[in-house]
């Protein structure tokens, strides 16, 4: 397990593409915290790596949203399919979208809210963001006499692999994201 630290939008973003740089097809990245942890943010920074240039956008009520990748991506053609479940109540809801289906189809899939469902999913990477309560509310950095964001936009980015596909691309995972290391 990683624990990250992302001080920013940009961060989050640039920790985002990091993973986007070890992602392949058929993978599955379970996104996971509570409302407005950085969940949707992580899924644009995610797709702008690959190439997606549309807005990406949270799916809640759609429930999944797929964005083709450009052959010339970093990944080649590629679907990214990224699903929200926070509407959904039961397991046959989430079966009905066939998630793991998407991401067999030279497909990648990110689910937000997707903890709750995690055992179905088989092997995946799991992010999990959360506000940093470590960091005081009032505080913003100064940087040459201008304030750099706040202490609102400092979360916790913690990431784990189930799998040995994951197990495999640990070591590049690690290093993608080093300079964000707690």
């Amino acid at each position: 397990m990683l624990l990250l630290r992302s001080s920013s939008v940009d961060d989050t973003h640039t920790i985002a593409a990091a993973i986007a740089g070890v992602a392949r097809p058929g993978d599955v990245i379970i996104l996971s915290g509570e409302m407005g942890a950085g969940k949707t943010a992580f899924a644009q920074g995610f797709g702008r790596a690959l190439g997606v240039d549309e807005p990406i956008t949270s799916p809640t009520y759609t429930l999944v949203h797929s964005y083709d990748v450009p052959k010339s991506g970093p990944l080649g053609r590629v679907t990214l399919h990224h699903a929200d479940l926070y509407r959904l109540d039961r397991t046959e809801e989430v079966a009905d979208l066939a998630l793991a289906e998407l991401a067999e189809f030279d497909g990648i899939v990110l689910v937000e809210w997707g903890e709750v469902v995690e055992t179905t999913f088989g092997e995946h990477l799991i992010v999990h963001l959360e506000h940093d309560d470590e960091s005081d509310d009032d505080q913003a950095d100064e940087v040459d006499g201008e304030l750099d964001g706040s202490a609102d936009d400092v979360r916790s980015i913690e990431i784990a692999g189930v799998g040995p596909t994951w197990a495999s691309r640990w070591s590049r995972v690690v290093a993608a994201v080093e300079a964000y290391r707690c």
